[in-house]
């Protein structure tokens, strides 16, 4: 349990993201273990706009050797928050994207959530970040109570 029980409410989320910028792929470098990523390496999110507004969401990843996709859409429920976003896998049903740390002047990395503390990725522009940075980000989840022995690193290996 975080310092707030299992949620994030009290985490508060970058509001003022400039969407453009976060645009294209990210590189997941650490996560909390979960069923729908397990064997997972090499991952990666893309995120590219739709003509509609809404953001297509594309993860990939590596299991066994065999490519896996999931494809989902996101939207942005509050404009005066843009560092909020609803995800949609399945739909009806939809999940809370919440980034809580992001590099404001270049976009280099990110720190996401969901509305529990069960969720928890670290994100970078580049396949690889170095060992100062990444222990400032699970220093930085620490701080806000993430349970950071459960974070894995995730093998990038394939995409350097």
């Amino acid at each position: 349990m975080g310092l707030f029980g299992n949620k994030t409410e009290e985490i508060q989320a970058v509001c003022n993201v400039n969407l453009e910028r976060y645009l294209g792929v990210w590189y997941e470098i650490a996560r909390f273990p979960h069923t729908f990523e397990k064997g997972l390496n090499n991952v990666t999110a893309t995120y590219n706009l739709k003509s509609d507004g809404k953001i297509e969401v594309i993860n990939s990843g590596i299991k066994d050797g065999n490519k896996k996709v999931a494809s989902a859409v996101a939207w942005i429920p509050d404009k005066n928050c843009t560092g909020k976003l609803f995800v949609s896998f399945f739909r009806p049903f939809k999940s809370l994207y919440k980034i809580i740390k992001l590099d404001e002047e270049n976009y280099t990395y990110a720190v996401v959530t969901s509305s529990s503390m069960n969720y928890l990725w670290i994100l970078s522009r580049e396949s690889k970040i170095n060992e100062k940075l990444y222990d400032d980000l699970i220093s930085f989840t620490a701080s806000k109570g993430f349970n950071i022995s459960k974070i894995l690193k995730v093998d990038q290996s394939k995409n350097q």
